[in-house]
């Protein structure tokens, strides 16, 4: 068994701030939804590695009425080229902190193995970002 894909959701009208999130301040790339879910709103992202594999996958749908998941979150890993030093995952906190998005950084060492950082997307869902050390 494998995971396919997470979903979070969003209020309607909110595709445009997911893909601020997602796309601009995650890095991931917006894929079309199939015909048969485009009426239903949201929309979906991939990250791909280097060989264009998709290594994560996370749909945000619509939601009425909406309330954000604070606890529950998806957890992306960045790749790290130079292993330990978290430049990577510092990137990722810059372009967060550049786009006005929340970066709380207080658990950056309490999960073995990686550095971390938790935000909020543009509606107020919990996001965990991670880099192997």
């Amino acid at each position: 068994m494998r995971l396919h894909h997470v979903q979070v959701v969003c209020p309607p009208g909110g595709e445009d701030a997911a893909r601020r999130f997602y796309a601009d301040a995650l890095g991931m790339t917006e894929v079309d939804k199939p015909a048969d879910l485009v009426a239903r709103g949201g929309c979906w992202f991939r990250a791909y590695d280097d060989s264009g594999s998709v290594t994560a996958e996370l749909h945000v749908g619509v939601e009425d009425p909406y309330a954000p998941a604070r606890k529950a979150h998806p957890a992306f890993v960045v790749d790290g080229s130079s292993a330990g030093s978290g430049r990577r995952l510092d990137e990722v906190a810059a372009r967060l902190r550049e786009l006005g998005f929340e970066v709380d950084e207080s658990q950056r060492t309490t999960f073995p193995g990686h550095l971390r950082l938790h935000t909020f997307d543009a509606h107020g869902n919990r996001v965990e970002v991670l880099q192997a050390v």
